[in-house]
């Protein structure tokens, strides 16, 4: 992830997943992440800090399978639930994180109210690329963003701070001996809108669908800056 130690200090750990509601019997959306490679890794244009120069940040095309009779919404959220709990380990010259090192989850796409017509979402619809100090939030064509985990990871960077809203890529620390896997989650559910305003967040949206929720359905996709794992997982 980024590399200021303070940016880190200012997460606060993502809730977990959770909704009360009782599931249709075709309570599994099929979900698909475009643009992968075999392995299942992000393209380096959708990362936050890809390696090297070049597009970066461009929010992937992502579609799902329709929601059961009665769905009149849907959330789409993604999480890299592989951030280490120790944020002075993050990047530090001369140290590696382990593999089995404790972690926490952060969210990296906050999207609700998806109108219930709404699928797919085309690439670059959510983040053409970077844009220092944020993205807005609030209604757009297929849906209303909320504010990812980047608001709080660079509200005390210079030139950096700001709402963060939408999509904003992966960034893994570089050395991190495990690969981060981005958990893509969509929910089909029984109301048009979750009454969400301004920089809501991902644990906001979890909170406000409990209760809601007809079916739902994820995939993941991997990514690392880690220069001795990128290889093996490419090869896989």
């Amino acid at each position: 992830m980024i590399r200021n130690k303070s940016i880190w200090a200012a997460i606060s750990v993502a809730a977990a997943f959770s909704a009360t509601a009782p599931m249709a019997a075709d309570s599994t959306l099929s979900v698909k992440i475009e643009g992968l490679d075999t392995s299942g890794r992000f393209a380096d244009s959708a990362a936050f800090c890809p390696p090297g120069i070049g597009s970066k940040d461009v929010s992937p095309g992502v579609s799902w399978s329709a929601g059961p009779e009665g769905t009149m919404s849907y959330v789409l959220l993604l999480t890299d639930p592989d951030v280490p709990r120790d944020f002075s380990l993050i990047n530090k010259p001369g140290t590696t994180i382990p593999a089995d090192a404790p972690r926490i989850s952060v969210f990296h796409w906050v999207l609700a109210d998806i109108p219930a017509g709404t699928m797919s979402i085309g690439e670059g619809a959510e983040s053409e690329g970077l844009v220092l100090g944020g993205k807005p939030v609030g209604v757009t064509p297929h849906g209303l963003r909320g504010a990812n985990v980047y608001t709080s990871f660079l509200a005390t960077t210079d030139g950096m701070a700001g709402t963060y809203g939408g999509y904003d890529g992966p960034c893994p620390p570089v050395n991190d001996q495990r690969i981060h896997h981005y958990t893509l989650k969509v929910v089909a559910l029984d109301v048009p809108t979750l009454g969400l305003s301004g920089p809501f967040t991902g644990e906001d949206v979890e909170k406000a669908m409990a209760g809601h929720m007809l079916a739902r359905g994820e995939t993941i996709a991997t990514y690392s800056l880690n220069a001795s794992l990128i290889a093996p997982a490419a090869a896989n």
